[in-house]
């Protein structure tokens, strides 16, 4: 659990970004756009990157083979890359340069985000990875609250700070993750991806040392991984990352002109939903490892869906966040187990390869979803988004139930 701690260190810098991107950069698109549609439009352009790019890249950090593991050289190019770009953001001189350095930022992140993600599985036995996950993703929510709450203080002195910050604390993780997470020391399977061939035709010292020859891991079958099951939960896990996705990237523009609150107060709001999250991270985590990744992934589901649907009546802010916070736990049952479920359902050799998977169906959501959220709201007013958002965890719900029970899942 050591190992997992320190390597949330690298899901907090991602978090802190992320969360202060989707917060204050729709404030900068707002300058020049007028459009909400076309605004969500713009802050999706990660997703792009990421629908192309993640998927290959998990897929081929599993077969990356280098002194430094087959994840970390993706971490070592992409971090810093993404550490300037993300401080360049708030010094645009027009939309042009904005959205330039959006993009290039953006193609920065797609290149580690799968292969951090992918490295818990790794130096994790399947056993303990819900526990593990809820770790990672306790470190991940306290960077957005950090991004939420004390990055809406420094906005207000000055817009550049908090992308100062962010970058500076993302050189630092990269500077923790890699000093103390060594693939070959750490890792829990070792002979993953290698052939039969390969790994029984080792010589004998090699196997009395411990160590594992470089060679070529075996190429993992897209295709082949999509059975019934993965099918079902990819689609589930589509249409809740529609709903999440929606809110979180219009949520400030929610405050700002249907609540009447200022920005500042508005990106502090979702402070409360994240420190849920937060609290509730750890717990979701045993809990799946205690009664079923699939009963706590419901269960997340159907409460978060009532918490949007609530939302939408929601006119007093004290209300307003109290529901985020009964909110934010159900997010935590949903997302803590849901990446562990979809590791679950492949082999070991597979897991840069489903994590691909599961960042291609989270990032198709939200490419679709702001645009989609977005015109929704330019046709009727900003009433309509927690609707939207509830009608789609409901669809992702009726997914679920739609999936082929497997003992070892449930």
């Amino acid at each position: 659990m050591k190992k997992v701690w320190l390597l949330g260190f690298g899901f907090f810098s991602i978090s802190i970004t992320w969360s202060l991107y989707n917060a204050f950069v729709p404030f900068f698109l707002e300058k020049y756009v007028h459009s909400v549609a076309l605004i969500s439009f713009m802050m999706t352009i990660d997703n792009y990157f990421a629908l192309f790019l993640q998927p290959w890249i998990g897929n081929r950090s599993d077969r990356t083979v280098s002194r430094y593991g087959r994840r970390m050289p993706y971490l070592l190019i992409g971090m810093p890359l993404a550490a300037v770009l993300t401080m360049l953001i708030p010094f645009h001189t027009g939309l042009f340069t904005l959205l330039l350095f959006m993009m290039l930022m953006n193609l920065a992140m797609s290149l580690y985000r799968s292969p951090t993600v992918a490295l818990m599985p790794d130096i994790t036995p399947d056993k303990q990875r819900t526990k593990a996950n809820g770790l990672i993703n306790f470190m991940g929510g306290i960077g957005s609250i950090l991004a939420f709450g004390v990055g809406s203080f420094l906005y207000k002195a000055s817009p550049a700070l908090p992308f100062i910050v962010a970058g500076l604390i993302t050189l630092l993780c990269l500077f923790i993750v890699s000093q103390f997470i060594k693939e070959e020391r750490d890792g829990v399977n070792k002979e993953a991806g290698l052939g039969s061939e390969e790994v029984t035709g080792l010589s004998g010292d090699s196997q009395r040392s411990g160590n594992i020859p470089r060679v070529k891991p075996t190429r993992i079958s897209l295709k082949k991984q999509l059975d019934r099951t993965t099918v079902w939960l990819l689609a589930a896990i589509f249409f809740w990352f529609v709903a999440y996705q929606g809110v979180e990237t219009l949520f400030t523009l929610y405050g700002k002109h249907h609540l009447g609150l200022s920005e500042q107060a508005a990106s502090f709001s979702l402070t409360f939903f994240s420190l849920a999250f937060v609290v509730f991270a750890i717990p979701s985590g045993w809990l799946g490892g205690r009664f079923g990744k699939k009963k706590m992934i419901v269960t997340g589901v159907c409460g978060l869906t009532a918490v949007f649907a609530l939302v939408g009546f929601a006119e007093n802010l004290l209300v307003l966040r109290i529901l985020l916070l009964v909110g934010g736990m159900f997010w935590a049952c949903i997302n803590i187990n849901s990446y562990p479920y979809v590791v679950a359902t492949g082999t070991e050799e597979s897991i840069g390869t489903r994590t691909g998977m599961y960042y291609l169906v989270s990032s198709l959501a939200a490419i679709t979803s702001p645009p989609l959220l977005g015109l929704m709201i330019d046709l009727t007013d900003y009433s309509i988004l927690f609707y939207a958002a509830a009608v789609s965890m409901a669809i992702a719900l009726l997914c679920l139930f739609l999936m082929k029970g497997r003992s070892k899942l449930n």
